[in-house]
């Protein structure tokens, strides 16, 4: 098949990788991600010792798992998890024990699974089963978020008691709520909403010590460590592969 180049297309509440990455070690983000195996099945570790091999998979945020590609061209989509479709998502979940086999709906072309990619439509890539209305996210809780992703230089980055400060709770009353409404800890969720600042800046400067600085980490070190326990992978291994970053409004 066509050698495909590695892309990265970041939004506000989802991203898409697409590419050739090395199998992962164990890790859990808080994040949801759609597996796609673009050009052949990929194996899955989870669990104690369930292992599976398929054509797509989702899995929910916070669960550990081990993702081998197989040397297969892959699609992963990671959607923030207040987003709509996330919400969708969190029923079925819960009722499946957090990851799903086999999700894709069968897609006509490989240009229609690039342009369903590409504009994020669950709706086309998902059999239509998986996706359910979920209540809307607390405001207090959206507020919160808006800090949280935010580069440092822009809007300081509060720490938990601050942002308890703004919703009007105590910090341990915050933190609860915050679980309850996004299924990861705060905590989790501050690491992940760095990195992703961190990778955003990518399509500024290509250098990994940049992307660091964008992240508000405290030197590349720190980014390195944050995300191999986010990805499982270095991310020398997954982003200095990458031909292009793009930043959608």
């Amino acid at each position: 098949m066509p050698q495909r180049t590695n892309t990265l297309t970041l939004g506000a509440d989802r991203a898409l990788y697409m590419g050739e990455i090395p199998a992962t070690g164990w890790h859990c983000h808080a994040s949801p991600v759609l597996l796609m195996g673009l050009s052949g099945r990929f194996a899955l570790h989870w669990g104690p010792g369930r292992v599976e091999t398929c054509h797509s998979a989702l899995v929910d945020a916070g669960v550990e798992h081990l993702f081998d590609p197989c040397g297969e061209v892959v699609a992963l989509v990671y959607l923030e998890p207040d987003s709509l479709e996330a919400r969708s998502l969190r029923n079925i979940f819960q009722r499946q024990g957090g990851v799903l086999l086999d999700v894709a709906a069968p897609v006509r072309t490989r240009a229609a699974m690039d342009a369903c990619l590409h504009a994020f439509d669950l709706p086309s890539l998902l059999h239509c089963h998986l996706l359910e209305a979920g209540p809307p996210l607390d405001p207090r809780v959206a507020r919160s978020l808006q800090f949280l992703r935010r580069p440092q230089e822009e809007q300081g980055r509060l720490a938990r008691a601050g942002l308890a400060s703004v919703a009007q709770l105590s910090a341990s009353r915050f933190n609860h709520l915050f679980r309850a409404e996004m299924g990861v800890s705060l905590r989790s969720y501050r690491v992940w909403s760095q990195v992703r600042l961190a990778m955003a800046g990518l399509a500024v400067s290509p250098r990994l010590t940049d992307a660091a600085l964008h992240g508000d980490f405290a030197d590349s070190a720190h980014f390195s460590r944050m995300f191999r326990q986010t990805f499982g992978m270095t991310p020398s291994s997954v982003l200095k592969p990458l031909r292009q970053v793009t930043l959608l409004g």
